[in-house]
């Protein structure tokens, strides 16, 4: 399984979005290099506020550009960096993946995932309305979030739109994502 990186995104701030980059460096066990969620502990305000020395499972947001080709069809104007994410990706169905699959970023970096985006109230007021596009329910009643995988840096690296993502799928049995 196989896709390619589309854009890459970071901010040294605490901004919703986050602007497009032509390259971002990832840093094992920190994150994006230069970007305000990196660090070995949680940087999330809420996830502070909870305990500030629980570790930091999101260190690289990654999201998968055919949700704003759904977006764009349910009549919302969103572009990669506008949701916060750090790596927006084509051709992986990243939302199946299983916790701790690799991705294999470019020529040198790797992620693990570590599990679902838990989207906030932010989105909202970023457009009205948003967030019950990339948060709903399935037939059985079940929470479906949409709106991409976090993941900590295994391996260091540049990665660049273009890059190659290869998927390394962890031992069975494989555990389903769950927001973290």
């Amino acid at each position: 399984m196989s896709g390619t990186v589309t854009v890459v995104s970071s901010n040294e701030t605490y901004t919703f979005t986050k602007p497009n980059r032509q390259s971002v460096t990832l840093l094992a066990g920190l994150g994006v290099d230069g970007d305000v969620h990196a660090g070995v502990t949680v940087k999330h305000r809420s996830r502070i506020a909870q305990d500030p020395t629980q570790p930091n499972l999101r260190q690289v947001h990654l999201m998968h550009e055919e949700l704003f080709d759904e977006l764009r069809t349910a009549g919302f104007d969103v572009a990669p960096g506008d949701l916060g994410e750090n790596i927006t990706t084509r051709g992986i169905d990243l939302l199946a993946l299983p916790v701790g699959t690799l991705l294999h970023l470019g020529d040198e970096a790797v992620v693990e995932v570590t599990g679902l985006r838990n989207p906030c109230l932010q989105i909202d007021n970023f457009r009205s309305g948003l967030l019950k596009q990339v948060v709903g329910r399935d037939e059985e009643g079940n929470v479906v979030r949409k709106a991409g995988i976090m993941s900590v840096v295994a391996v260091g690296g540049v990665v660049r739109p273009g890059d190659r993502v290869e998927v390394e799928l962890p031992a069975e049995p494989h555990r389903p994502l769950e927001r973290v």
